[in-house]
């Protein structure tokens, strides 16, 4: 069995605009202990992340700890947002339609095509270990929605609080045999 724990984020700064190198608040800082602290007791085989700042750093002490260097893939980056794209209307609009997309922005059924298949290419390479991937809460939830149908939009909103989130699926092969969550810490999602 492989273990695969995806970790979201802790709480962004949006004083930076930049996507990509986006950090973390004080407040997420503080909560990135609370993810090394969740690990504490859990062998972790591998480490990988998307490339934004702000999820390296969620999972950086945990690493760490580990003795374990952060390997980054661009597959498991965030949803690209268009103009407008960060609203519970559009949130919506997403979810009801995975082709559709704002101007500039990225449907989510490529979300998930990209994600499903940077994870595929880890489970095929770390059979039966331990795996950590830091991730955000749109590619979390395309993830999710690939293994449960019944994940949708509501699922998601739910989730859209949770910085950082830690929740563990266990797969056989290819195929998600059971899901866990981990660490739930609640923040206020604003930008």
């Amino acid at each position: 069995m492989t273990s695969v724990y995806f970790v979201r984020h802790a709480q962004p700064d949006f004083i930076c605009s930049d996507d990509v190198t986006r950090s973390l608040t004080t407040e997420g800082e503080k909560d990135s202990k609370k993810v090394a602290e969740a690990f504490k007791n859990i062998y972790l085989d591998f480490v990988i992340s998307s490339p934004y700042l702000r999820s390296i750093k969620t999972i950086k002490q945990t690493a760490e700890m580990h003795g374990l260097e952060i390997y980054k893939d661009m597959r498991f980056q965030e949803c690209d947002k268009g103009n407008n794209g960060n609203n519970i209307e559009m949130f919506r609009r997403r979810w009801a339609d995975f082709d559709y997309h704002e101007d500039g922005g990225e449907s989510l059924i490529s979300v998930q095509e990209r994600n499903i298949s940077a994870l595929f290419d880890v489970l095929d390479a770390h059979h039966d270990k331990n795996i950590m991937i830091g991730t955000h809460g749109t590619a979390l939830s395309t993830i999710l929605n690939y293994f449960d149908k019944n994940f949708g939009c509501d699922d998601f909103l739910r989730i859209i609080d949770f910085m950082p989130y830690v929740i563990r699926l266990d797969f056989e092969g290819r195929k998600c045999i059971s899901k866990e969550e981990i660490l739930i810490i609640e923040k206020i999602f604003k930008q």
